[in-house]
């Protein structure tokens, strides 16, 4: 009788499935979480099994709950190692997690609201590598003062800027810019930005044009053209 359990035990492993059962149940808030039984798989000369069963948690669509049983012997009774909750292949998982300040958008900076700065931030590089057209500065001054700001946009910094700028809703490529009568470059109320980027962009003072205050690439447009009339 010995040697056929032996047999058994090491060919086909041990059945301690009631007891993963009661082992998810103890970790289970309610029975109802503990759904049926899913596989085992034996590990360690068949002496580790680990069993699944369906989690029915609410929010972990797809999981399972993971109990993992071991014995030192054949004649030993198994214990429980660890009870878990497992994805599933189909399980729903929360996103890749991402710092937050390559997450953070406009709108989620309100007042009293303080993004930490970032020291090693490539879109920046310190004050003394500032362009003389971006400080609006002759070389003799800069010099004389010192370095205007602690960090100022590196050209990877304006490069990011100049290529979201131009891509979004004050470009040329929106259906108000494509059905503008004029580029703003055109524009009396169109002002040139001071600096390296002032052929590319220029900030809006039409009261009445939906782009007021705002940056627009010198391509952009709208109905509110200072030079447009019901000829153009």
């Amino acid at each position: 009788m010995a040697a056929e359990w032996i047999s058994k035990y090491m060919t086909k492993g041990f059945d301690g499935q009631e007891i993963a059962r009661n082992a998810a149940l103890a970790g289970a808030e309610k029975p109802s979480q503990v759904g049926a039984f899913i596989s085992v798989e034996f590990e360690d000369e068949n002496r580790v099994a680990s069993y699944l069963f369906d989690a029915d948690i609410q929010g972990y669509k797809g999981w399972r709950w993971c109990v993992t049983l071991a014995k030192v012997d054949a004649s030993a009774d198994p214990t429980v190692c660890d009870v878990v909750v497992l994805p599933g292949p189909d399980s729903l998982l929360a996103p890749d997690w991402i710092e937050y300040k390559d997450r953070i958008q406009p709108e989620d900076i309100q007042p009293g609201i303080i993004v930490p700065s970032v020291l090693d931030d490539t879109r920046l590089v310190p004050g003394v590598n500032a362009l003389i057209q971006d400080e609006g500065l002759d070389a003799t001054e800069v010099f004389d003062l010192g370095l205007m700001r602690p960090r100022v946009l590196s050209i990877e910094g304006r490069d990011q800027a100049s290529k979201r700028w131009y891509t979004g809703d004050r470009g040329p490529n929106t259906p108000l810019a494509q059905s503008a009568p004029k580029p703003c470059a055109s524009c009396g109320f169109f002002i040139p930005i001071a600096g390296s980027l002032r052929a590319s962009f220029g900030v809006c003072a039409n009261a009445i044009a939906p782009d007021d205050a705002r940056v627009v690439s010198v391509d952009h447009g709208c109905g509110a053209h200072s030079e447009a009339t019901l000829n153009n």
